[in-house]
């Protein structure tokens, strides 16, 4: 194990992120989540190196999305799945009175990774799968590029076009927070996206309403994966509730899906919540299809306010 050092130490993160892609949720969108306030703590993030002092895991407790993030080797033993989870245990106890902490903490996997669920849930992990009323899944779905794209309409009036870069980062947190309904997006967060190694600024959508104003986003990710193949990811998709049910969502994914395959995207990838998930409704009527179900299991380390 050894601390983080920074920006430095991100492109090798995301090389492991990218070469253990068939085990982990978030791959393509690392840009997005590594620009998040959640990396400006260094005591949230924990490096895990081989003899050689090869990176061989990573997790950062990404305070935004009360999530715990990892990727580890795994050809690097058995034990390192455990070590990774009962350090972020620790840290989560220790981050509590900071503005880092959560009182709750979530993680995601594969519903095929039979052997880390058990080990999640050996260390007090539940899952979400089946907990009544608030019971909670994902899907990880998938588009390939072959696939014939349904027609873009913009609605009328509207434009889409990119972000006007970091003059317009203010209005896209605004916007942002709105369709959220959150105060986590920040103008830094926002702004670091745009200096992220693997930002696209023809991917980086904003639909501009008749009166001017800022109505929806789209961002699009690519990533290279070691297999050669060139995968886009959309994420995040959203649009203020005072233009929702026009098809401004439809339009934005639309010409972000149109974009990426210009860019030599060869697949998509979005993920969201679970099958009543309008999102998912989307999602499938533009060709999406579900690739893997996600589960997500939750510890609590303090009473929720």
């Amino acid at each position: 194990f050894r601390a983080f050092k920074g920006s430095d130490d991100l492109p090798a993160m995301v090389v492991l992120a990218r070469q253990e892609s068939d085990e982990t949720l978030h791959v393509v969108d690392l840009p997005y989540r590594f620009s998040s306030w959640a990396m400006d703590n260094p005591d949230g993030i924990g490096l895990w190196v081989d003899e050689r002092d090869r990176l061989v895991g990573w997790a950062a407790m990404q305070t935004p999305f009360w999530s715990i993030d990892y990727v580890f080797d795994r050809n690097a033993g058995a034990a390192l799945h455990t070590q990774i989870i009962q350090w972020a245990d620790d840290r989560a106890i220790r981050l509590l009175e900071t503005d880092y902490g959560r009182p709750i903490w979530f993680i995601n996997a594969f519903a095929e990774q039979t052997q880390r669920i058990d080990e999640l849930e050996s260390l007090g992990f539940a899952s979400q799968a089946d907990v009544g009323e608030n019971s909670w899944t994902k899907v990880s779905m998938r588009l390939d590029a072959d696939a014939t794209a349904p027609e873009r309409s913009v609605p009328g009036g509207f434009r889409i076009r990119p972000l006007a870069g970091a003059v317009e980062v203010d209005a896209y947190v605004a916007l942002h927070r709105a369709v959220f309904n959150s105060t986590s997006m920040t103008a830094q967060w926002r702004a670091r996206t745009l200096s992220q190694p693997g930002y696209v600024a023809e991917l980086d959508l904003v639909a501009v309403a008749p009166d001017g104003r800022l109505a929806g986003f789209c961002i699009c990710w690519l990533a290279r994966l070691p297999n050669g193949e060139t995968v886009g990811q959309v994420e995040p998709l959203g649009v203020h509730e005072d233009f929702r049910a026009l098809g401004l969502g439809r339009a934005l994914l639309l010409e972000g899906l149109r974009r990426l395959v210009q860019h030599g995207a060869t697949s998509v990838l979005v993920e969201t919540d679970n099958y009543r998930d309008e999102a998912f409704k989307l999602y499938e009527s533009a060709g999406f299809r579900v690739q893997k179900d996600v589960l997500v299991f939750r510890k609590d380390f303090a009473p929720l306010e």
